[in-house]
Order: structure tokens, then sequence, then C-alpha cells
């Protein structure tokens, strides 16, 4: 029998440039990022900055602003155009005693959360004695 010329191309070669190829346009292909934007209320108050900022929380957890009364996310939008201020206020924490701890150590993460530099915890003398 006579030999013939082999008339298969090698398609192995192809293969492999086309995995690569794939795995280059996986890469450059940025990933799909979601995002809801929502709009969130501005402050409505007029809420004073001050150089000493304090914020209160009384036995009802109630929060306040420089003594004046005001909601979680209103605190949260007036802490946040305190921390965007050049001169960087303090802010002071003072809970009343009968305030819950669960109040507070939300109230401490907003402020934290909100970028507040200069923070301070006030009033810890009335907890210097406990009566039983």
């Amino acid at each position: 029998m006579a030999s013939r010329p082999m008339s298969d191309m090698n398609v192995t070669p192809f293969i492999d440039v086309l995995l690569v190829l794939i795995i280059m346009l996986i890469m450059v292909v940025p990933i799909a990022t979601h995002s809801l934007d929502i709009p969130l209320p501005t402050a409505r108050g007029t809420y004073e900055f001050r150089d000493t900022n304090t914020v209160s929380i009384d036995a009802q957890d109630h929060l306040f602003w420089n003594g004046q009364a005001i909601g979680r996310q209103e605190l949260l939008n007036q802490l946040a155009s305190a921390a965007k201020l050049p001169d960087d206020p303090v802010v002071r924490f003072e809970p009343d005693a009968l305030a819950s701890y669960d109040m507070s150590a939300r109230t401490i993460a907003l402020i934290k959360d909100s970028g507040i530099k200069n923070f301070a915890f006030a009033g810890n003398y009335k907890y210097r004695e406990f009566e039983r």
C-alpha cells in the first residue's frame, strides 16, 4: 500500500490559542457591579454646629443634638456634615444613666461610621459610684 500524505488538520494548537484568548477576554472585561442609588434625606432642622457638640440620650432612648431632639437619620446627616467641616468639631457623647445599652452602642457606632475624628465620652463622673 502506498503512503498518502496526511490530509487532516491538527486542531490542538488552534483550540489552545482560542482558550487563551477566552481567558484574556474574561480578565479584560470588567466585573459588572450593581449599585442601587438611594437618595438620602437631608437634615430638615437647623441644628447649629459648635466647637464642642453634644450627642445625648435620655432615659426613654430619645436622641439629642446640643439639647435639641433629633431623629436617628437626622443625627447621621448632622454628624456627616460636622465631619466635613474644616475645623473638626469635638463630638461629646453623654448618655443618661437609664438609657439602654443597645441604643448607646448603636449611637456610638453611628458616630464612628459618620467619620467624626474628635470624639469624647462625657459625664462619666456620674457613674463613679453604683447604688445597689
